[in-house]
């Protein structure tokens, strides 16, 4: 746990009186705290309170509540009694959302098989298949981090169908299961298999194979959720040994 025994890559130095705006430190402190939950160093055990933060970041308690505000708002952590803590779904409201994730990330391409009017933004598509192109020759090691990069992918793949408000939902589901899906990249062959599922959907969505292109994306989010739900089951389990 990062908390219980010093900063451990916490530090933020307090910036001399207008040596920059205020938004700029309280941006370093939410941005090096989010990276320390995604990383996986954030405990779920882990108490998150204002005092402990601020003296960890070297930084008045004014950052550090901004900073926890909009990590509450991201879905991150949640309000406990004692402060805040790294948000883990329950396993029942866990099914529920990814549930709902599979039915949004579906939507996008069944829209498009449904109505020959609607088209995806091809110049949005080719340019995430490069993405995953270089990625596929340069892997990256694995890391809870990670989940940001197959989000991105999901996100852009929703933003390319056309309809900003399946979109916004996706997000702000992803936000909420984040904290446990990250824990399902600490393995190798899981990212290369996302890398290659993902460019493998990319491909038959250029070549207009739409049909073949939403059987791969369903498979790739969870044609069975018994199995999705098993390796979520997995990270949670992960998550309660972590720190």
């Amino acid at each position: 746990m990062i908390m219980s025994t010093g900063p451990r890559g916490l530090t933020v130095p307090e910036q001399p009186s207008g040596s920059a705006p205020a938004g700029s430190l309280r941006e370093q402190v939410y941005q090096r705290l989010r990276d320390e939950i995604l990383n996986g160093r954030v405990s779920p055990r882990e108490r998150l309170t204002e005092p402990k933060l601020s003296k960890a970041f070297e930084v008045s308690r004014t950052p550090v509540r901004e900073a926890l505000s909009r990590l509450l708002s991201d879905g991150l952590v949640e309000r406990t009694d004692f402060g805040y803590a790294v948000v883990v779904p329950s396993l029942a409201a866990l099914r529920d959302l990814y549930e709902l994730r599979i039915t949004l990330e579906l939507r996008g391409i069944a829209r498009a098989i449904e109505n020959p009017q609607v088209h995806h933004d091809t110049a949005l598509l080719r340019g995430e298949l490069a993405l995953w192109d270089e990625m596929r020759d340069d892997v990256p090691e694995p890391d809870p981090s990670f989940v940001l990069r197959d989000e991105g992918f999901h996100q852009t793949l929703s933003r390319a169908s056309g309809n900003t408000q399946l979109t916004g939902a996706l997000v702000t589901v992803n936000q909420k299961i984040r904290a446990v899906r990250m824990h399902d990249f600490v393995e190798e062959d899981r990212v290369t298999a996302t890398i290659d599922e993902h460019r493998e959907i990319l491909r038959l969505m250029l070549d207009d194979r739409l049909p073949e292109a939403l059987t791969a994306l369903h498979r790739h989010v969870g044609e069975s959720l018994e199995v999705v739900m098993e390796r979520a089951t997995q990270a949670m389990a992960r998550m309660a040994t972590a720190g």
